[in-house]
C-alpha cells in the first residue's frame, strides 16, 4: 500500500505531520509531492522534504491520495494544474481521496463534488455547496471514495476512517 500526499508552502502543519507519519505507522508507504518536488514549509513552521515533484506522480502508483489544508489547496488549484488533474485521475479510479480542512479546494477545482456530501473548514462551506455537494458538519464525511474532514481536531477521527477506507481496496499494481 501506498499514499501520495499533495502540498505546497502554507500547508496546516498538523494536516499534513499527523497522516504522514501516522499512515507510515500502520505500514503504508507514503511520497510527498510539491510543484517542483523541493521541501515545503508549514504555516507554523514544519518543513517537510518531498519525495518528488506532483508532474511526476502517476495515480496507477498510489492506492490514496492525501489532501492537507491550510494555504496550500488554494496555491495548488491556482499554481500547479497537476494536482488537479492527480484529483481528477484518483477519482476516476475510485481509490480514496482523503482532503482535511481547505483541501476541499483542490476537489471543487477538479470537479469532483457534484452530488456528494462532504465538509471542509466552515470558511469554504459556501465553495463546497457551489460545486454542487452538500455540505456535512461532521468530523468526517464519507462519499464513495472522497473522505473529507474538518479541521485539526478532527484528524484522529478522519485517519481512522482512512486507514479502513485504504485496507478495503485492492493494493495499486507494482
Amino acid at each position: 500500500m501506498d499514499a501520495l500526499i499533495v502540498t505546497t508552502d502554507g500547508f496546516e502543519d498538523s494536516e499534513l505531520t499527523y497522516p504522514y507519519y501516522r499512515l507510515q505507522e500502520a505500514g503504508i508507504g507514503v511520497e510527498l509531492a510539491t510543484p517542483d518536488g523541493e521541501s515545503v514549509t508549514g504555516k507554523i513552521g514544519e518543513e517537510m522534504d518531498a519525495d518528488l515533484a506532483i508532474s511526476e506522480a502517476s495515480e496507477d502508483e498510489y492506492d490514496l491520495l492525501v489532501v492537507p489544508g491550510g494555504n496550500a489547496p488554494e496555491d495548488l488549484r491556482i499554481e500547479a494544474e497537476e494536482a488537479v488533474t492527480l484529483v481528477e485521475e484518483f477519482d476516476e479510479s475510485g481509490k480514496p481521496i482523503a482532503a482535511v480542512c481547505h483541501g476541499a479546494q483542490l476537489l471543487i477545482s477538479a470537479d469532483v463534488l457534484e452530488g456528494r456530501e462532504a465538509t471542509g473548514f466552515w470558511a469554504i462551506q459556501v465553495d463546497i455547496e457551489n460545486a454542487g455537494a452538500t455540505f456535512v458538519d461532521e468530523e468526517c464525511v464519507v462519499d464513495e471514495n472522497l473522505i473529507t474532514a474538518r479541521y485539526p481536531a478532527d484528524l484522529p477521527a478522519w485517519l481512522s476512517t482512512v486507514l479502513e477506507q485504504v485496507e478495503a481496496q485492492p493494493a495499486a499494481a507494482d
